[in-house]
């Protein structure tokens, strides 16, 4: 933990980020059946189908009005290709898939709102990342695990298509090729093996070192939910998170940002001796649909214990500086110009009082 904590500082300084978010849960609809997920829902649930866009524009207004950057996109996986009644829905709002009905709600949030959205749509083909790279300023993927071990019976990603460890590399891999700013990210506690984990964690750092396009990862802690197949799961616990962000800060290039999110551990400040430097979107508005049981802290909150830590509290967008510096390759034209307006000269966010000021003289 000291030595990823002196990496840390030698790559970060001492500042924490997070991004300031508004999570936009475009459908809960998916083709794929994890064993410990509560966001996906079948067809015929209360809740279950798409947000219209109405629904998608009335979130980014509220994110918008408490100062949220970053509209954070989250979906089910291809639910068209198991679900007829997803196909019918997405006729009925002129799409002929997901990706698609996805691509038109980020060019929307693009020219409608000062927003610039982040992309979790799983794994992504090659066409598919061309048509969200030009209306995005990142695209998420958690990679999970490399271990095809899990896709067995009775095992996490059973009846999980799209959790196949090649599917998923592949996807990070075409974004290196086009140059996309790239979230990924390993989720512990799913019947790994410590050595699964750590082969994971060297997949990821292959990867940058071949495109430089893996911005951040981030370390994800597996929590127990009822009604799930892995509803009594043993949780990693404190000690195996703090064991496991001090391996990825020394396995990781420095130059990767490392996050792991404060709700799901209630001694979060703990993970700052481990060398992490990012703690994820935060939404003053919307939960967090993956973990709906655990709140988001403050932001005072968080200030007030990373300085605890000797740590400083900033804001950042949802494209990490060093790929707003070489914006041109990186960045898109229409969200290169939204997240310059959210920029200060060094790549972090404005702060809210600037932007007010500014917004009251436009």
């Amino acid at each position: 933990m000291a030595e990823a904590s002196e990496r840390r500082d030698a790559g970060w300084g001492r500042t924490m980020t997070y991004s300031r978010k508004v999570f936009i849960p475009l459908t809960n609809l998916c083709r794929s059946v994890c064993g410990y997920c509560v966001f996906a829902k079948n067809p015929g649930e209360p809740g279950a189908g798409y947000l219209s866009p109405d629904d998608v524009m009335a979130i980014a207004r509220r994110g918008e009005r408490l100062g949220c950057k970053e509209a954070l996109f989250s979906l089910g996986e291809r639910p068209e290709l198991r679900h007829p009644e997803a196909r019918g829905m997405l006729d009925r709002l002129g799409h002929a898939s997901t990706i698609d009905y996805l691509v038109e709600m980020c060019g929307v949030i693009l020219s409608d709102t000062s927003l610039v959205p982040h992309v979790n749509a799983g794994t992504l083909r090659a066409d598919e990342l061309r048509k969200l790279r030009p209306v995005s300023g990142s695209v998420g993927m958690m990679l999970e695990n490399t271990s095809r071990r899990l896709l067995g019976k009775g095992m996490a990603h059973h009846a999980c298509p799209d959790k196949v460890p090649l599917l998923r590399l592949r996807t990070l891999e075409e974004a290196g090729r086009q140059s996309v700013p790239t979230t990924s990210g390993i989720l512990i506690g799913i019947g790994e093996s410590w050595e699964e984990r750590v082969e994971t964690l060297v997949a990821l750092a292959e990867i940058h070192d071949r495109y430089g396009t893996l911005q951040e990862v981030i370390v994800q802690n597996f929590r127990a939910k009822p009604g799930t197949r892995m509803a009594e799961a043993i949780e990693p616990d404190v000690e195996d998170m703090l064991r496991t962000l001090a391996v990825a800060r020394l396995i990781l290039p420095a130059e990767v940002s490392l996050q792991a999110p404060p709700n799901l551990n209630d001694a979060f400040e703990r993970y700052i001796d481990t060398g992490i430097n990012d703690w994820g979107g935060i939404s003053p508005l919307t939960a967090d649909h993956i973990n709906p049981e655990r709140a988001w802290p403050a932001i005072s909150e968080l200030e007030r214990r990373c300085a605890g830590r000797g740590m400083q509290l900033a804001e950042r967008l949802t494209t990490y500086p060093a790929y707003l510096r070489d914006s041109g390759r990186f960045i898109a034209p229409l969200p290169r110009a939204a997240l310059r307006r959210h920029a200060r000269a060094d790549g972090w966010a404005l702060n809210q009082a600037h932007q007010a000021c500014a917004g009251a003289a436009r």
